[in-house]
């Protein structure tokens, strides 16, 4: 299986042969920089393309069909329109903290997808507390919603923010206490570590039981996290018109938007890191001829293919059930998803200290 640490290494001597030290440093900062970027911006755009294609089909529709073949470059199109769109003044806002919202919220997502390893020596951040550090800089998203709404000086987005605020940091909860479960079968904050132990299985399925719940619960609360049907209630048009964006314009409004999708991948990601071997290919112990086989899939290709899957699950959930009401959504996780995810904990613990696991 390739290793893409070749590539990286090959750039850095390169690089030190024609730079100094402190010069090789910042071109690779900037390089990496770029690419992060560049690789955001294609994943939302790809994304945003494919919930279309997926709502089509749900709803029986083609979707987008006209810019490009099959509607391709209708996202790009998009982005062009609310690039060239005008950033509307608003009267009466607190302008400092309003201008400031989006870039919160973006530069959170953007913290959160370098730490993901897309494939075997092709990741940016690796502690560690890779774990925790993930869970730390996805949480600041919040603080940029709640200043969005209260800034805006508008009741509706006002409304959406404390919607969004208390949904959020609830199933916050319950994202955390499935990765836990799976940080203490795993015995490692480290998500390299983490993807190398599954070498020889999944942890989905490794972890009996307590897994598959912790498999679960952690779909359904990162799906309430990243705001997304049916718990799309902080932005629920048909009561707040647009929720805690209502006021933005332009590329501030494509902000929260780009947000929105990586977000969903970054579940997706830490989903297929943590429960489904990253960019681990399936391997099945005593069938050494298949797991040759699967060995000649590139690691990148085993990754994608498992987050479209993860995704494709979250967005069956949005064009599936119908929006609950806000206190339905509360209940939902105080009342149902900590408590099991609680007990669950205890069992996982139980797994490990009598070594039940495979």
């Amino acid at each position: 299986m390739f290793d893409f640490s070749v590539v990286t290494k090959w750039v850095d001597m390169m690089l030190r042969q024609w730079l100094p030290e402190s010069w090789v440093l910042t071109t690779e900062f900037v390089l990496i920089g770029l690419c992060v970027l560049v690789g955001y911006a294609i994943i939302a755009l790809v994304l945003i393309y494919v919930e279309r294609k997926v709502c089509a089909f749900f709803q029986c529709r083609l979707g987008p069909n006209r810019v490009g073949p099959y509607g391709l470059l209708q996202s790009f199109a998009d982005m062009f329109k609310m690039l060239t769109k005008e950033l509307i003044e608003v009267n009466h806002v607190d302008r400092f903290l309003f201008n400031l919202a989006p870039y919160i919220v973006i530069i959170s997502s953007v913290l959160a997808f370098g730490c993901i390893p897309f494939a075997k020596g092709l990741e940016i951040i690796d502690f560690n507390v890779g774990v925790f550090f993930l869970i730390a800089v996805s949480s600041i998203g919040i603080v940029g919603i709640l200043l969005a709404g209260w800034s805006s000086n508008n009741k509706y987005s006002l409304i959406g923010a404390m919607r969004s605020g208390a949904q959020m940091i609830s199933y916050e909860l319950s994202i955390g206490l499935s990765i836990l479960t799976m940080v203490v079968f795993s015995g490692t904050m480290q998500l390299s570590t983490i993807v190398a132990e599954q070498a020889d299985g999944w942890f989905l399925f490794r972890g009996h039981i307590p897994a598959l719940i912790a498999f679960v619960v952690y779909l359904i609360a990162g799906t309430a996290e990243t705001n997304r049907g049916p718990f799309d209630l902080p932005e629920a048009d048909s009561e707040l018109t647009a929720g805690y964006h209502t006021e933005y314009s332009g590329m501030h409004f494509g902000f929260f938007y780009l947000a929105e999708y990586l977000n969903m991948f970054v579940v997706a990601s830490v989903a297929t890191t943590i429960f489904l071997g990253g960019w681990m290919p399936l391997h099945i112990p005593g069938w050494e001829a298949f797991n040759a086989a699967m060995d000649w899939i590139p690691s990148l290709l085993w990754f994608i293919a498992k987050v479209a899957v993860v995704i494709f699950i979250i967005m069956w959930f949005k064009w599936t059930f119908p929006r609950l009401r806000i206190d339905q959504l509360l209940r939902l996780e105080w009342k149902y998803l900590l408590p099991i995810n609680l007990v669950n904990l205890l069992l996982m613990v139980l797994v490990v200290v009598f070594e039940l696991h495979f």
